[in-house]
């Protein structure tokens, strides 16, 4: 009798991606993120508006939701995991060139990337930077007499033109992550293929020690 047990591959264990804590804040900012944009657009848009009704509610769902966005990143820097993933996003590598220029060429095969690649890096920054100018720009639609010399119509313009412009950007993020599967596997339990990392972030496999 041949015994198959020599012959047979045992699957690769998963790689764990991120920490519980890292996955809470993403999935918090998100819920938060997609309840202030939505309120945001039954304010605006008439149709949405006389739909769902009950404005003065609307806006209250608008402006905690806003000021609540920076809540779970800033309970997320208690996390060791959390802070080194946003030293990794502060970071430009050598080879994050070599993505960019791999991503304009529509070049195939594996584009080198750590443990974020650029796009994701650019995209942490800009929300990064988008979310303060919204609670600011907010605050003094809000309370109209803490800075006088900022016009309300001035902070108004602001508010919805970096509003916008987050619409687009998060959707964009939406749409990616809706096409890569594991990628939203990864966020969502922790952990990812080792194949799928070797593809997507194969610096990163080399850093933690997976890499072939």
């Amino acid at each position: 009798m041949t015994s198959t047990a020599g012959s047979t591959r045992r699957p690769e264990r998963l790689l764990p991606r991120f920490s519980r804590a890292e996955r809470l804040v993403h999935q918090v900012t998100a819920g938060l993120m997609l309840l202030c944009v939505g309120a945001a657009a039954c304010l605006y848009f008439p149709p949405l508006a006389q739909l769902v009704g009950r404005r003065h509610l609307v806006v209250v769902v608008h402006e905690w939701s806003g000021l609540l966005l920076p809540v779970p990143f800033l309970l997320g820097l208690a996390s060791s995991a959390f802070r080194a993933d946003l030293r990794r996003l502060n970071r430009l590598a050598p080879y994050d060139r070599q993505w960019l220029r791999a991503v304009r060429r529509n070049t195939p095969g594996p584009r080198p990337a750590g443990k974020f690649n650029v796009g994701q890096k650019i995209y942490a920054g800009w929300i990064a930077g988008a979310v303060p100018v919204m609670t600011f720009t907010g605050l003094l639609m809000w309370f109209t007499d803490v800075l006088p010399a900022i016009s309300r119509t001035s902070a108004i313009f602001v508010h919805d033109v970096t509003a916008l412009a987050i619409a687009a950007v998060v959707l964009g993020h939406i749409r990616l992550a809706y096409r890569d599967p594991l990628a939203r596997r990864g966020m969502r339990t922790g952990s990812v293929p080792p194949e799928w990392a070797r593809k997507n972030h194969p610096q990163w496999v080399d850093e933690i020690g997976h890499g072939r």
